[in-house]
C-alpha cells in the first residue's frame, strides 16, 4: 500500500467519530429496548420492518437484506421471536426453500409499547443534539452514502 492509500489525519478523526457515534447510539439504544421490553435493537428492527410490511409479512430473504444482517443470524434471531410468540414462520409457496416471517398480535402489541420510549432515546440521543439544520444535512450527507454503496458496494 502506498502513502497517498492512507487516511488524512482529518479523514481518520472523521472514521473513527463517525464508528465511536454509531457504536454508541446502538449499545445504548439496544440496552434500553432489553431493559425496558426485552427485545434487542435487531428484533425491534425486525419487528418494525415486519409491521410496514403489506400483510404483515417478508420473505426471509428479503428480510436479512433489510435489516443488514446474514441469513443465518436473521433465522437466529427470528427463531428466538418465534419462540416468544412475536412472529411466526409458514413456507413460501411460491419457492419452497424460502419462507415467510409474519408478524403475530402479540409482535404488534410489543412494538406498541416499545416504540414510544424507543423514539424518545432515538431523539434524546441524536437529533435533540443536532438541531433542523445540522439533522439535514447528515441526512443529505447519508443520503449520497447509501446511494453511492447501494449503486457500487465495492
Amino acid at each position: 500500500m502506498s502513502r497517498s492509500d492512507w487516511l488524512s489525519a482529518r479523514e481518520q478523526r472523521t472514521w473513527r467519530a463517525f464508528l465511536r457515534v454509531n457504536s454508541l447510539i446502538q449499545e445504548s439504544l439496544d440496552r434500553d429496548l432489553r431493559r425496558g421490553n426485552g427485545l434487542s435493537l435487531i428484533e425491534y428492527g425486525i419487528l418494525v420492518h415486519l409491521s410496514e410490511a403489506a400483510g404483515r409479512r417478508l420473505r426471509m430473504s428479503e428480510l436479512a437484506d433489510i435489516v443488514i444482517v446474514s441469513r443465518s443470524r436473521l433465522t437466529h434471531q427470528i427463531g428466538r421471536l418465534e419462540r416468544d410468540g412475536y412472529v411466526r414462520r409458514e413456507p413460501c409457496e411460491e419457492d419452497r426453500r424460502g419462507s415467510w416471517a409474519i408478524l403475530t398480535p402479540k409482535g404488534e402489541r410489543s412494538l406498541r409499547e416499545a416504540a414510544p420510549d424507543h423514539v424518545a432515546q432515538v431523539r434524546a440521543l441524536m437529533f435533540d443534539r443536532l438541531g433542523p439544520e445540522d439533522a439535514d444535512r447528515l441526512a443529505a450527507i447519508l443520503d449520497r452514502l447509501q446511494e453511492s454503496l447501494r449503486a457500487d458496494p465495492g
